[in-house]
């Protein structure tokens, strides 16, 4: 009997063992045409495109997401409770807060702080630490130096507000050497930490948010090549 669930329907493809998670669809749809071979569509249940091929001979899938915790987390559970996902690999634009970073610049989020509520699930008597799997994080690293592709590897903010009404609020994510913000890390870090598999995120510098620069939206769903190839290298 085939694996589904209501949110994914593979009807009988594949999903690899590692697997790359772009927030759009379309840039699931972007990478698995540019760069796989032999590729099967697995799921476009709700427009939520995704695909599994080879990449050097490797099985390897690639899925969007959606936007924020709730979207993430929903998907990358099911990819590692129901369908045995092992590596999870979230490719995905970031607003910088550091002076220091500028535009399509790459960050590895090795810590991901967040304001979300996503782990009170757990009842844990604490703060819980939330930080990627090192296994890929030095990988993603070797391959980056490999490349010569200069990236920064340190602390993410994984916020679930995109529209703050405290306009001081980033300031003091950036004053604790916050690098910069996105929205899915900490639910996926989280589900895989509980799950003990391997989640990694990857993000490129789409806009600097204090200095008010930004790409344009056709620039993010293609030419983000740099971060899609070291996310691809790790299969």
């Amino acid at each position: 009997m085939h694996k589904e669930t209501p949110h994914i329907k593979p009807n009988g493809a594949e999903i690899a063992e590692t697997i790359l998670l772009p927030g759009d669809p379309l840039r699931a749809k972007f990478i698995a045409e540019t760069y796989l071979e032999d590729v099967v569509q697995f799921n476009e249940v709700r427009g939520m495109l995704g695909y599994t091929g080879t990449f050097k001979g490797r099985r390897i899938s690639v899925m969007g997401t959606g936007m924020g915790t709730p979207s993430m987390s929903l998907y990358s559970w099911e990819l590692i409770n129901i369908f045995g996902v092992k590596n999870l690999i979230r490719i995905g634009s970031a607003g910088a807060i550091q002076d220091h970073l500028n535009l399509y610049d790459i960050v590895f989020a090795m810590g991901s702080s967040t304001d979300s509520n996503y782990g009170s699930q757990y009842n844990l008597p604490g703060q819980y630490s939330i930080t990627a799997s090192f296994e890929l994080l030095e990988k993603a690293k070797k391959i980056a130096d490999e490349k010569g592709q200069r990236v920064h590897v340190g602390n993410v903010l994984s916020s679930d507000i995109f529209y703050h009404a405290d306009p001081t609020a980033l300031q003091r994510w950036s004053e604790m050497g916050i690098l910069c913000a996105e929205m899915e890390s900490a639910g996926l870090y989280m589900n895989a930490a509980r799950a003990g598999v391997n989640a990694l995120c990857i993000l490129t510098i789409s806009d600097h948010i204090f200095r008010h620069e930004q790409t344009t939206q056709e620039e993010r769903q293609t030419a983000f090549t740099n971060m899609m190839e070291i996310a691809l290298e790790l299969a």
